[in-house]
């Protein structure tokens, strides 16, 4: 399902195995972050994961977002936060107006050298 998620943007480099990101999810994200996980009968269609103030993944399977999933997970996983962080790539739009539609704001934009995909990133933050 991540790699379905990321594998929607044409802009997204693809830096890891299927093997690299199953490793990943369980022996990074898992064990260090609260994880909380979005279902429709048998199947993953979303995920968020959290460490602390901030919001390290969220990811939805393509074909259900804008059906309200992302939202209940952010609200959710979030809700006990007076301050929310999170990084969100510059030319991903459609998470942009997502979150800023959830009450983050861009305070932070990055030129890329601080993350693996070389990406202009931005930080996003939410207080309450």
């Amino acid at each position: 399902m991540m790699r379905a998620s990321l594998n929607a943007f044409d802009w997204m480099p693809v830096l890891h195995t299927p093997e690299e990101d199953l490793f990943f999810i369980r022996d990074v994200m898992l064990p260090r972050q609260q994880v909380t996980v979005a279902e429709a009968g048998e199947e993953i269609i979303g995920f968020i994961a959290v460490n602390g103030d901030w919001v390290e993944q969220l990811y939805l399977d393509p074909t259900w977002t804008g059906q309200g999933v992302g939202s209940r997970l952010l609200t959710d996983a979030t809700a006990a936060l007076p301050v929310v962080n999170l990084h969100c790539f510059q030319s991903n739009t459609g998470a942009r107006r997502f979150y800023e539609r959830h009450g983050f704001r861009a305070e932070l934009s990055g030129d890329g050298t601080a993350n693996e995909e070389g990406l202009p990133d931005i930080l996003y933050v939410r207080r309450r």
